[in-house]
């Protein structure tokens, strides 16, 4: 499904760490220790060897296999980190490349109830916090599709 030409985005690279891809997305935390939040990508390019940028470019098996793998994102998160909420949005509007944002909410999160865009400065972990954290997800959803 992927193509080879993927790239991913500087601006998602610089915000994140890598985890681990799965057979259609790449899946990556969000580097703000303010929430549980990790991002799937979409490892396509269009005819053009663009990357895409609106969920309607994937053709149908690749939408299903986002779903699949959105739900399984979404359903390890909340077991994991014990959530409150999961805020699951593809806005776009700053970084156009598709990707999904999974955001773990708590009632006790500072944002709570409001969106977490633009509420917080990010916070950066800790880096023993980003590494404990990291091994921790890349252990949990490396055997998920594979």
């Amino acid at each position: 499904m992927p193509v080879a030409e993927f790239a991913l985005d500087s601006r998602l690279e610089n915000d994140t760490e890598f985890l681990v891809d799965w057979p259609l997305c790449r899946v990556l935390l969000m580097r703000d220790a303010n929430y549980p939040w990790c991002i799937l990508v979409p490892r396509v390019v269009n005819e053009h060897g663009e990357v895409i940028t609106e969920l309607y470019q994937l053709d149908d098996g690749q939408r299903a296999q986002l779903d699949k793998e959105s739900i399984a994102l979404s359903k390890f998160l909340m077991q994991h980190f014990s959530g409150d909420k999961l805020n699951v949005a593809a806005l776009g509007n700053v970084v156009a490349q598709l990707h999904i944002h999974h955001v773990v909410r708590f009632q006790s999160d500072a944002a709570w109830p409001a969106p977490v865009w633009g509420k917080l400065q990010a916070t950066p972990y800790e880096p023993e916090a980003l590494e404990s954290t990291r091994n921790s997800l890349v252990h949990g959803l490396s055997g998920v599709f594979g």
